[in-house]
């Protein structure tokens, strides 16, 4: 199905005093809207329209960027800024200003809003604003990535196919792999990591979709290949190449993934046993990677925990080991942030990026996420109600009950209102629309009156019940030719007359 999207993007820039460049065409307060068109496919493209308000800061702006620190900055900005999601705000400041430092012309805070240095005209703020826009809205690239099944192979990067498909939900399971039990006692304590480190996050991407958190310790569970025992630094080894054998043998006792509605990920601990400690991990090229972890795309991350051995021989088995969680869980919430595509892009030298802290992401990155995954949703109900109408025109005699129909219509609608809240600028509500598109179509899609295996083509009915009909039918045949005979003869013959 062909889709023509345009996202339209409100961007205000704030000029602080003394920050106005020389070169306006127009005095402040204007409006400019610019157009780039992202190319995805023959059938489908999008338009993005930024659309820009120029004008000076409020007296309480002014109040707030009044302050020693961008971060400061940041954090008081945030209060006066335009709130809604998607909507992104850009102060610019003298080109002397303290706020930045030395060297960094561009600072992106944690919420929507970010510090230009002034300098350069309006030509080179406008690049630094097409620069920004990229980082904290969305990319041809990140659009791309979201609409990965209608973009051919050969046009997507390789980084693409590794986020995750948008879903309504997400089920995440950490396990911890003891496969020595006997000489490894190992206790985690994952509520508290969790509650401390992943809730923060999970609470921030709530409004993406639903998650439900567990976890579990599974023994004598081993990796599914043989370290190699390097001379060298005597310790084993696994090398890049065989990191995909490891994960199918440790999937087929994890049983998390057979029972579930929706995408889950995995995150393992995995303690080497003692006849392979220490276990490090290398990269392509052969160093060992400092994290001692790895992702698979999709799927989740291992991260290998290994157990200092005991200065004594003697020491008693098991060995008690106290799983650090802050350094396990740093490694897994950057694997959530990559499953999730929020990894940092390259940035330009001058760019300076806030780190989000306990909250794990930024809020412009939350919008980043949104963009995409609304953009996906709608293909998605499109792709779902194309198949539909397909099963449709196929089978002739095919019954829609009342109930279905309701929900393709809700669905054309609300992927509909999708793409005219992405055409103003409404990100959220935008977002919003789309899920219902996408849980109206595929409850019309999976209902069960809809399945075709309940309808048959004529002849099949015909080969089916032929057989069963015919032979009760003869003897029923052969009396009423018998019938129709007699009652024949019995005109023929005259009455007799007395």
């Amino acid at each position: 199905a062909s889709a023509q999207f345009q996202l339209a993007v409100p961007v205000a820039v704030v000029f602080a005093p003394g920050s106005v460049p020389g070169d306006l065409p127009r005095p402040l307060p204007f409006r400019d809207v610019q157009e780039m068109e992202i190319s995805v496919n023959l059938r489908t493209s999008i338009t993005s329209r930024y659309e820009t308000v120029y004008r000076s800061t409020t007296a309480q702006e002014e109040a707030a960027l009044d302050v020693a620190t961008a971060r400061e900055a940041d954090a008081a900005l945030h209060l006066l800024q335009d709130a809604s999601l998607g909507a992104l705000t850009v102060y610019v400041v003298p080109e002397t200003s303290s706020h930045l430092p030395q060297g960094i012309s561009v600072y992106v805070g944690k919420h929507r809003s970010a510090l230009v240095r002034a300098g350069g005209g309006l030509a080179t703020l406008r690049t630094r604003l097409q620069q920004l826009t990229q980082v904290m809205s969305f990319t041809a690239s990140s659009i791309a990535a979201a609409l990965s099944d209608r973009v051919p192979d050969g046009q997507l990067g390789p980084d693409t196919r590794r986020h995750l498909k948008s879903s309504l939900g997400y089920e995440i399971t950490f396990s911890l792999l003891n496969p020595d039990p006997k000489s490894h006692a190992v206790d985690w304590d994952i509520e508290d990591a969790v509650n401390r480190y992943v809730q923060p996050v999970l609470d921030k991407l709530s409004l993406v979709a639903n998650f439900s958190v567990d976890s579990q310790i599974l023994y004598y569970a081993v990796l599914g290949v043989t370290p190699r025992f390097d001379k060298e630094s005597s310790s084993f080894l696994l090398s890049a190449h065989s990191l995909p054998h490891v994960i199918n043998p440790v999937e087929a006792r994890l049983g998390s993934s057979a029972a579930s509605l929706y995408p889950v990920l995995n995150f393992l601990l995995y303690v080497p046993e003692r006849s392979h400690s220490p276990l490090y991990i290398q990269d392509k090229d052969g160093a060992p990677v400092s994290t001692n972890a790895f992702h698979s795309p999709r799927w989740g991350g291992i991260m290998v925990y290994n157990v200092e051995t005991p200065a004594s021989p003697q020491a008693s088995l098991p060995l008690h080991v106290d799983v650090d969680m802050v350094r396990v869980m740093e490694v897994f919430l950057a694997q959530l942030r990559l499953l999730f595509g929020l990894s940092r892009e390259e940035l330009p030298p001058e760019f300076l990026l806030e780190s989000p802290g306990n909250e794990g992401l930024a809020d412009w990155e939350l919008d980043r996420l949104l963009w995409a995954h609304t953009v996906e949703n709608i293909a998605t109900v499109s792709t779902t109600l194309t198949s539909l109408a397909q099963l449709l025109d196929k089978i002739g005699n095919i019954v829609i009950k009342d109930d279905v129909a309701s929900e393709v219509y809700r669905a054309v609608t609300s992927a509909q209102s999708a793409m005219a809240k992405l055409a103003v600028g409404h990100l959220h509500s935008a977002f919003q629309a789309s899920k219902e598109a996408v849980t109206s179509s595929e409850r019309a899609f999976f209902d069960p009156s809809l399945l075709h295996l309940l309808y048959f083509p004529d002849d099949q009915k015909f080969a089916i019940y032929i057989p069963l009909f015919l032979p009760m039918a003869v003897p029923i045949l052969l009396s009423l030719a018998k019938i129709v005979r007699e009652a024949r003869q019995r005109k023929k013959e005259p009455t007799k007359m007395d």
